[in-house]
This record gives structure tokens, C-alpha cells and sequence, in this order.
């Protein structure tokens, strides 16, 4: 596995036989190292009369795709239910579409007519149950309106409430049977109505017989459940007395509007008490039912789903092949499919073996031919990775997947991508927390791996070995930091200072004093608390970003020098590589230089000043900011160095190019330049048919933008890696704020109860702040640095990945 170059990969073609087609591609998707290339697609672009749907297998993509919206079906039936789907191993190669697609047809059929039966029986119960709840309390409010009934109203006709109520007739039907027929007689309309909407319900039916009617309500002592959402509701039992038929005519409307049911109740109480009694007799026999019909249903959901996730993957897995056979050019007269690809150069035995052991298998009497392609189009990228690089690998792939062949950033960003955020996030302390965290990950890596997780968590577990690297280095920069949660510890060995006051921080005089050799490893614990500590740990830093900005920067214009040896462009070297080395060395490079110069020999120099005064003043004596020995002649020839390289990247390589070609079209020269300005890159699955004319202004503009983005780039570039040392500042002055501010200050009390809430704050800022937002800001802050000013430098990312036909791909894709 080579994970600094692609894969090599080859264009090949396969004739394969009709009978042996389907389980060829099978192999293939179970092998999963073959992208096949859609043949039929190029066709119908160069025939516009082709439609898509004329593909020779698109009626058995149909038929796939109705058996997984039937599977899907079941499955929602089965959540529904409250049930589960057993877990059963994959499929094997033969499966018998016709027979499944008939069984499942019959169990659709089957569940239909159960959930059409059990809806209709609980309809009938819903209406049953609401009329026994508005009998039990509309009674009340008939009663006690007696009372106030004049001697003509209060007498209702026995023919208005029959008391037979045939099992024919639906209870709705029954509920416009309400008050009496004397129309100048006091009646009154009974049933029930939503909780949430009683109170517009009463307003509306005030307005609209303008307050002529007595309204009553009581709620209802049960639940019922809303046959639309299956979601229990609390109703309200009401009874409108009224007079008139116009307003019983107003309040019905207002009653079906208001999705409110009406049920007839009768003043009689030895009527009321009989249809009582047969409304409970008939709800009994009903639930009787109901629960013999979800027990069946039950047994027959659960036989489906014992076999439901096998089924799932036989028709996902005969879709994709059917799909696959779609991209396939069939040859009616030699009855063969044709089909293109890209594969590995590895894996081309063990596709041959899968070919081979398809034809086998389907007892065909010819063979599939194998055979490797030549082909315009640029290969698909594809990097062989593990669980511990996969992670780096998608971080490189977030900003652009690698030109075929191209150098591979995430060779370097496995150790620069944790190392840069430990610079930001170092503390040995916070190191261990995250240390912790993901070693827990990496230890339960099999039982999550195979959990359905939550996007945080997914994203979590797949970082979890990018989370180790970080932790490892943010031990190894706090311990050069010397900060555990802020706190220095002297643990390799004595202090090599000592203040000159009586404590290190009422020290008013200048600096420490140096009584012994310097501290072995890190930083000397005695500058914490010291006046000089911010001044030393901001000119440390400061200029520790600027090393290590510089050295990924070179590495990054090195990588572009072996990109262009490995495709054998001589103009990218001489005109780009050596011009931008040049350029960013004779500024940046000998800041670097003059950085380790001065660390080494401890002088004042003042770096900032000899930096200016290069550019305004470069014949001007330095005086006390010389470092070393023909420093000033030193300076003259890198600004003069830098000045040509500008011109050097800018102007000869058009023109170079503008010859070859000129040259390649006059017979002079032959064969395809080999420069990244002029070749074209054509759309992966599109051959390019002819190289595209060569325009010199737009070349040339490419070349200046090119040119003055480097120029410009190498600026802030440098400056953008100074955010290693305010970040690392910043995290550092947090934690110190917390840990002074918060748990010294309730330790400071002798009281137990602000001890322990000043202890809680802290463990709080600490995870939530310092472990989750800093982290996750040092992490988008080295995210930046690679995608920006790293890659910039060397990387096209213009490819596109390897897509293989794989089985185990269209799973995860399903997850």
C-alpha cells in the first residue's frame, strides 16, 4: 500500500455472455474493486433520440424498486407495531426474484385488508366509546334543566328517540336526531368535540344565534385516540339547548366545521340506561375483536420481519445489479453485453478469477473476455487506507480528491495535522482528558462500529484515531510548555532561576537571575508568575510559528518539485520550483535563519528592525542588531534574489509555452505538451476528443494571477501561521483565569459547600470550554493551515475518486 501516489489503475473492457451477465456483475459487486463506466450514457449523448428509459433491463429496475417500496412498507408496519426485524446473515449469489416479488405482493395484500378491517373496527369503537361518554354526562345537564323547561317544551315525542337502535345504521347518521319536533319547543343538540378547540367552538355558536342558545360542557373522564394520528385526545362532552329550526340548522354546520360528532340522547332515563347497556355490551364485544385482529396482524408482522432484512438486501443487492447491467451496451446479434471500466492494476487477477468463476457457475459455454483498454480520460484516485489513515485521508479529501497520481498530502498530514494543534492546544492535562476519551473509543471500536450512531458521535468514532495523535501531542507540548491545567511542575529537576526579590511576583526589577544550568526539558517553571513570563513566552512562541510556518511551507513547495519530476514537467522545475524557493528562503527563510541565530547566541538584536530596514534601508549599517559576520552583504543579495524571482515565475514560461507550441503545429516537434496551463482536463466518463487551441493571453493571465498569488500568499501565509502562538496564548491565559480566578478563589474560603460549587465550575469551564470549544477551534484553525497554506503550494485536488460496484458500499450508503 503506497499511500503517497494513487493507486495505479487500467481501462478495461469485458464481453461477457447474456446468461452468465447477472451473476458476473454479482461476483464483481461482492469483489468490489471494478468501476464500471456507463457506455449507454456516452450513446444517448451522441443520439439524442435514445431515451433512458430504452435500457435493456430497466423493467427489472421497476420491479425492484416496487418490491423496496413494499419492503419499506412492512418496515413501517412494523414500527408501528412496536416490534423488531431480526438480523440475518447476507443473501446468497441465486436468489428467485419472481418468487419473492409474488410473495411479498401477497403480504401487502394481506396487511392492507388487516389495516383496513382494524381501522373500520376502531372507527366504530371510537364512536361507540364517545357515545357512552356524552350519555354518562349529558344526563346530568337534561336533569337538571328540567327545572327550568316551560310545560309545552319539555314534552319530546317518543318517536324523535327511538329505542331500538339497529346495528345497521351508523351512530353518525344517527346524531341529527337530536331535540324535539315541535319547532316551537325548547331542543338541544348533544356530543363531543376536542379539548383544544371548545373554546372557539362555544364562541362561534354565541355569534351565530346571537347568544340565543344555552351552552354546557364537561369533560370527558377517558382518552380517545385520534384514528388520523393514532395519538390519544382529551375531548370535551357539550349540549347546546336552542330554539328554532333555523339556529339547529347553524349549529349542526357549525358542529361539522368544527370536526365536533353529534350523538342523540334521550331525556328519558330508562331510555338513556338501556342504550347505555347495549353501548357497553357492543364496546366489550368489540374490544374482543380488536385485540384477537392486532394479535393476528402481530403474528403476521413478526413472520414478515423475522425475514425482513434478508429481503432488504436481496432487492438492494439485485437493484444495483440490475442498475449496473443498465450501464451495459447490449449486442443483440452476438447476444453479449459490453461493458467498460477502471480497476486497480492489482486487482486484475482476482477480477479475472471472479469472471472466471461466474462462467463457471452459470454453465455458459463461452467465456467473458477480459482485456485491458487504452483511454483519453484521466483514472479515478484511489488510496488503499485503514481505520488509522482513512481519517487523514477524508480530512484531504474535504478540501479536493487528488489528481491521479499526485502526491498524496495525507501522507504528512497524519503527523502535521495533530502536531499543529497541539502548538495551539497544549497542556499535558487537557492532553490526558482527550487522551482518555480516545483511548475509550478505540477500545469499544468494535461494538460501535456496528451501533447506528448520531452525527456527533459518528463523526467522534471516525476521528478517533486523529483524537489519539492530538492527545499524544498535546502531552508533548505541555510538557514543553511545562502547564498542567495551567500549573507549572518541576518535574525534571530544580529551576535554573531565581528572582531577585524576596518572590517572583512582587519582583519590580528586571528579569530573573540565572544560578545554574538551564532546565533540561521545556520551559523553566520559574518564569510562571514572574514579570518577564508573558514578554519570554510571547517572543518564544512568536517565533516558533514562524519556524514551523516556514518548514511546512518549504515542505509544501518540495512536494510540487516531485509532483512535476514524477510527470515529467521540466517547465514547472525551472520556472516555478526554483523562482518560489528562491522567493520565499531570501525573505522568510533567513527570518528563520536569524531566529535560530539569535536563539543560539543570545543577542538583543531586534528582528523587527532588521526585517524593515532590509526593504527601506538594505546599505544601511545594522549596528547592534548584526547577528553574524556579513550579515548586511548577506541581505542584499536575498532582496536582490527575491526581486528576480518575481519576473523568473512570472514571464518566461508563457512564452516557452507558446513556442512548443508553435513548433508542435509547424512538424518541428511532436507529442502532447505536458504542462498543467494547456492540457485539458475533460469531465471523468467523457473522452476528450482533440486538445484545446493554446491561448497565449490566457495563459500568460494564469501565469501573472499564479505568480502574484504566491507573491501575496507568501505574506500572509506566514503571517496566517502566527495563530499557532495566539492560540496557544489564549488557551493558556483561559485555563490560568480558571484556575486562579475559580479554584483558587473558593479554595481560599474555609467553607465546604463554596469549595465544591468552585470545584463543579471548574470541571464545567474545563470539559465544556477547554475541552470541547477550544479543541474544536484548534482543530478548525489546523484544518485551515493544511487546506490554505499547506496545499496551495503543491496540491490540484481536481480528480475524482474510485467509485468500484460494491455490495458492502451500497450498505453503508444505506446506513
Amino acid at each position: 500500500m503506497d499511500l503517497m501516489r494513487s493507486e495505479k489503475m487500467t481501462f478495461v473492457q469485458l464481453i461477457i455472455p447474456v446468461e452468465s451477465a447477472h451473476r458476473a456483475v454479482s461476483y464483481l459487486g461482492e469483489l468490489g474493486l471494478l468501476q464500471f463506466r456507463d457506455v449507454l450514457n456516452v450513446f444517448m449523448e451522441l443520439n439524442d433520440d435514445k431515451s433512458p428509459f430504452q435500457r435493456t433491463f430497466v423493467n427489472q429496475v421497476k420491479r425492484c424498486a416496487e418490491m423496496s417500496r413494499k419492503l419499506r412498507f412492512f418496515k413501517d408496519q412494523i414500527h408501528k407495531a412496536g416490534l423488531q426485524s431480526s438480523a440475518l446473515p447476507t443473501l446468497q449469489p441465486d436468489v428467485d426474484l419472481e418468487a419473492l416479488e409474488t410473495q411479498l405482493a401477497e403480504h401487502e395484500h394481506e396487511l392492507i385488508e388487516m389495516n383496513a378491517n382494524s381501522e373500520k373496527l376502531q372507527q366504530t369503537y371510537n364512536e361507540l366509546l364517545e357515545f357512552k361518554i356524552v350519555l354518562q354526562n349529558a344526563g346530568v345537564f337534561l336533569v337538571s334543566g328540567k327545572n327550568y323547561d316551560t310545560a309545552e317544551g319539555t314534552e319530546l315525542d317518543d318517536n324523535v328517540y327511538p329505542s331500538d337502535y339497529p346495528e345497521s345504521a351508523s351512530l353518525l347518521e344517527q346524531a341529527t336526531q337530536s331535540g324535539p319536533s315541535n319547532s316551537s319547543g325548547l331542543r338541544f343538540i348533544s356530543g363531543i368535540i376536542p379539548k383544544s378547540k371548545i373554546l372557539l367552538f362555544e364562541r362561534m355558536l354565541f355569534r351565530a344565534t346571537r347568544g340565543n342558545l344555552l351552552f354546557n360542557q364537561a369533560p370527558a373522564d377517558e382518552l380517545i385516540m385520534d384514528p388520523v394520528s393514532s395519538e390519544m385526545v382529551e375531548k370535551t362532552v357539550f349540549v347546546v339547548f336552542f330554539s328554532g329550526e333555523q339556529a339547529k340548522t347553524k349549529i349542526l354546520k357549525i358542529c361539522e366545521a368544527f370536526g365536533a360528532n353529534c350523538y342523540p340522547v334521550p331525556e328519558d332515563l330508562t331510555k338513556q340506561t338501556q342504550i347505555t347497556q347495549e353501548v357497553l355490551s357492543r364496546l366489550s364485544e368489540l374490544e374482543t375483536t380488536l385485540d384477537v385482529g392486532i394479535r393476528h396482524r402481530n403474528a403476521a408482522l413478526h413472520s414478515i420481519g423475522f425475514h425482513l432484512t434478508l429481503w432488504m438486501n436481496m432487492v438492494k443487492r439485485e437493484k444495483a445489479v440490475f442498475d449496473t447491467l443498465n450501464m451495459l451496451n447490449f449486442d443483440v446479434t452476438k447476444k453479449c453485453l459490453v461493458g467498460e471500466g477502471w480497476c486497480p492494476i492489482f486487482a486484475k487477477p482476482q477480477i479475472q478469477e471472479a469472471l472466471q468463476r461466474a462462467t463457471f457457475d452459470s454453465n455458459s459455454q463461452v467465456g467473458i473476455i477480459f482485456h485491458v483498454m487504452d483511454a483519453v480520460e484521466s483514472p479515478p484516485t484511489y488510496f488503499r487506507t485503514n481505520s488509522f489513515t482513512n481519517a487523514y485521508q477524508e480530512i484531504v479529501d474535504a478540501y479536493g480528491v487528488a489528481k491521479y497520481q499526485e502526491a498524496n498530502p495525507a501522507v504528512y498530514t497524519v503527523i502535521t495535522f495533530p502536531f499543529l494543534f497541539a502548538v495551539m492546544f497544549g497542556d499535558w492535562g487537557h492532553g490526558i482528558c482527550l487522551l482518555i476519551g480516545a483511548l475509550i473509543l478505540i477500545a469499544r471500536e468494535g461494538k460501535l462500529s456496528s451501533q447506528k450512531l448520531g452525527s456527533f458521535m459518528e463523526m467522534l468514532f471516525g476521528g478517533r484515531y486523529v483524537l489519539l495523535l492530538m492527545s499524544l501531542f498535546s502531552i508533548y507540548c505541555g510538557l514543553i510548555y511545562n502547564e498542567f491545567f495551567s500549573v507549572p511542575y518541576h518535574i525534571f529537576g530544580d529551576s535554573a532561576y531565581k528572582c531577585r526579590d524576596d518572590s517572583c511576583s512582587d519582583a519590580y526589577t528586571v528579569g530573573l537571575i540565572k544560578y545554574r544550568d538551564a532546565y533540561p526539558f521545556g520551559v523553566d517553571p520559574s518564569w510562571r508568575g514572574s514579570r518577564s513570563e508573558l514578554p519570554f513566552l510571547n517572543s518564544l512562541k512568536m517565533k516558533m510559528s514562524i519556524l514551523f510556518g516556514v518548514a511546512q511551507m518549504n515542505l509544501g513547495i518540495m512536494l510540487s518539485y516531485f509532483n512535476s519530476i514524477f510527470f515529467n514537467n521540466s517547465l514547472d522545475i525551472r520556472y516555478q520550483f526554483v523562482p518560489q524557493m528562491i522567493f520565499l528562503n531570501s525573505l522568510f527563510g533567513y527570518l528563520s535563519l536569524l531566529i535560530i541565530i539569535k536563539w543560539c547566541t543570545g543577542s538583543q538584536a531586534d528582528l523587527y528592525h532588521v526585517m524593515i530596514y532590509m526593504f527601506l534601508s538594505p546599505f544601511d549599517d545594522l549596528g547592534e542588531n548584526e547577528l553574524f559576520w556579513g550579515q548586511r552583504p548577506l541581505q542584499i543579495l536575498l532582496l536582490l534574489s527575491a526581486l528576480v524571482a518575481v519576473p523568473w515565475m512570472l514571464f518566461p514560461k508563457p512564452f516557452i509555452l507558446r513556442k512548443l507550441h508553435t513548433e508542435r503545429f509547424q512538424g518541428r516537434a511532436y507529442g502532447i505538451l505536458r504542462s498543467s496551463e494547456i492540457d485539458t482536463d475533460s469531465d471523468p466518463g467523457s473522452p476528450r476528443q482533440h486538445e484545446e487551441e493554446f491561448n497565449f493571453s490566457e495563459v500568460f493571465v494564469h501565469q501573472m494571477i499564479h505568480s502574484i498569488e504566491f507573491v501575496l500568499g507568501s505574506v500572509s501565509n506566514t503571517a496566517s501561521y502566527l495563530r499557532l502562538w495566539a492560540l496557544s496564548l489564549a488557551h493558556s491565559e483561559l485555563s490560568t483565569v480558571f484556575y486562579e480566578k475559580v479554584l483558587l478563589l473558593a479554595w481560599g474560603y474555609n467553607n465546604i459547600l463554596i469549595r465544591m460549587v468552585g470545584l463543579a465550575v471548574f470541571a464545567f469551564a474545563t470539559a465544556f470550554i477547554l475541552l470541547m470549544m477550544e479543541t474544536l477551534s484548534a482543530f478548525l484553525h489546523a484544518l485551515r493551515l493544511h487546506w490554505v497554506e499547506f496545499q496551495n503550494k503543491f496540491y490540484g485536488g481536481d480528480g475524482y475518486k474510485f467509485k468500484p460496484f460494491s455490495f458492502a458500499a451500497i450498505a453503508d450508503d444505506e446506513d
